[in-house]
């Protein structure tokens, strides 16, 4: 098992590049993540005060420890910030990691553009996790309404596990969760 050291972090995949959040992209990064809630576990609206304060208080002391319980990542496309994402609640002793991805809602809203986008994404990530970090799985929770989304996680050797049926309340309604994963032992096959 690895520790992180993210200053040799070098992740490409085609015209895509994984780099640490960045400063300069948090602010985006809200206001993506605001006009998204519908797709996250985020129940209020994030000020810049709230989020600059989230990036000094958990992103940046999380650069520094050998055992992070997250790494987070400017998602970049051709050098521009299109997302971000990374590997959350990590558990070094169970050594695993849910996965988080989010990007610009006008990215989100073309399927071509998104499935591209989230399809490289994951190869990034999944190859950071087992190959960089020596995680053994990698899950995800994704709401039962983001059909493609789901089409692209198993595209990409994300097994569905479970459903946690009515698990949350989306603009009013109650919505499954669906439970995904990937083993180390998977990718490398």
């Amino acid at each position: 098992m690895s520790c992180v050291n993210l200053d040799s972090v070098s992740l490409v995949e085609g015209l895509y590049e994984l780099v640490p959040l960045r400063y300069e992209d948090i602010f985006q990064v809200a206001d993506w993540r605001n006009a998204q809630m519908e797709v996250l576990r985020q129940k209020e609206v994030l000020t810049k005060e709230m989020q600059e304060q989230y990036y000094e208080d958990v992103v940046l002391p999380s650069l520094e420890r050998d055992r992070p319980s997250l790494v987070l990542f400017s998602f970049l496309c051709e050098g521009q910030c299109i997302g971000y994402g990374g590997l959350v609640y990590i558990d070094w002793d169970a050594m695993r990691s849910e996965v988080s991805f989010l990007v610009a809602p006008q990215r989100a809203k073309e399927p071509s553009v998104y499935g591209s986008d989230f399809s490289n994404y994951l190869k990034l990530i999944k190859r950071y996790a087992f190959t960089e970090l020596g995680l053994n799985r990698l899950f995800t929770e994704t709401f039962s309404f983001r059909k493609e989304h789901i089409v692209i996680l198993e595209q990409e050797g994300f097994l569905k596990e479970g459903c946690l049926r009515q698990h949350v309340s989306v603009r009013g309604s109650l919505e499954d969760s669906l439970m995904h994963g990937i083993l180390k032992e998977d990718y490398e096959a």
